[in-house]
């Protein structure tokens, strides 16, 4: 039987206390210091809207502060693409609290929708055998932060779906009302064929509320869930995550699709 992949995870007390502790748990220093690249961090900012339907800006704060104390000179993106149709990401970078961040950290902020491409091409895809992404995405340690939440079409979104975030609405709009309109033809190959192309490098997953219903509505976790969750394989944190929502990660197309593939549902938890 394949090992299982490990999962950090720690109960929430504060942004500044448990972000430190996971990231030091899951030696996130080592890692960006051996690979040698910048840093794009990739928060849910699907549309305007408060957390925890979207990446609070507190976390990813701490997690900034984290590596730019622990690792000198560290270079530091954010990026990402929003969904909506009626403005563009920074917009959402400054009504969400980002655009500050920035300033207060020197950060880069940009707007995934509109980077330079690169044209890929896999033809084990059945559903994107040729797929456009941001060039930058192949040219950082990609450290995803998404939120735990129920999603009315895929099951779940979580760090894989976090991904689509990075399609471009050039490509992937298609005439939809909805700026990655494309993939909700179907959602679970696309979403699985995405990361074929590009899984994230890292994730940290704010857990500490959790939409137990939907992604854009619905209730809350009732009682919250109170964890942070990170780790290096994309599957193991998106199988914890559905069980953590209540949900058999069998069951949800897309992760079913990619264990064993892109990483193992198979995890072992680690509480720090």
């Amino acid at each position: 039987m394949a090992a299982k992949s490990r999962v950090f995870t720690s109960r929430f007390t504060s942004w500044a206390e448990s972000v430190s502790k996971i990231c030091e748990a899951s030696r996130l220093k080592e890692l960006i210091v051996k690979g040698g690249k910048p840093v794009l961090i990739k928060p849910n900012l699907v549309e305007n809207l408060a957390p925890p339907i979207t990446t609070p800006v507190q976390v990813v704060a701490e997690l900034v502060a984290f590596l730019q104390e622990e690792i000198a000179g560290v270079e530091i993106i954010i990026g990402e693409g929003c969904g909506a149709t009626s403005y563009d990401t920074h917009y959402v970078f400054e009504e969400q609290g980002y655009q500050e961040l920035a300033r207060l950290r020197n950060l880069k902020l940009i707007d995934l929708n509109e980077e330079p491409l690169l044209r890929l091409e896999n033809p084990d895809c059945g559903c994107w055998p040729e797929m456009h992404l941001p060039k930058i995405l192949f040219d950082v340690f990609l450290l995803s932060v998404p939120v735990l939440k129920a999603h009315s079409l895929a099951g779940v979104t979580l760090t894989m779906k976090n991904m689509m975030g990075a399609a471009p609405p050039s490509h992937f709009q298609q005439g939809g009302a909805w700026k990655k309109a494309a993939f909700h033809n179907r959602i679970d190959p696309a979403i699985f064929d995405l990361n074929s192309y590009r899984t994230p490098d890292f994730t940290l997953l704010d857990a500490t509320v959790g939409m137990q219903q939907a992604h854009l509505w619905g209730p809350t976790c009732n009682p919250p869930k109170r964890l942070l969750a990170a780790g290096v394989d994309p599957v193991a944190m998106d199988a914890w995550g559905t069980e953590l929502l209540g949900f058999d990660w069998r069951q949800i197309g897309y992760i079913k699709m990619a264990d064993g593939i892109l990483g193992s549902a198979r995890y072992e938890e680690c509480l720090v």
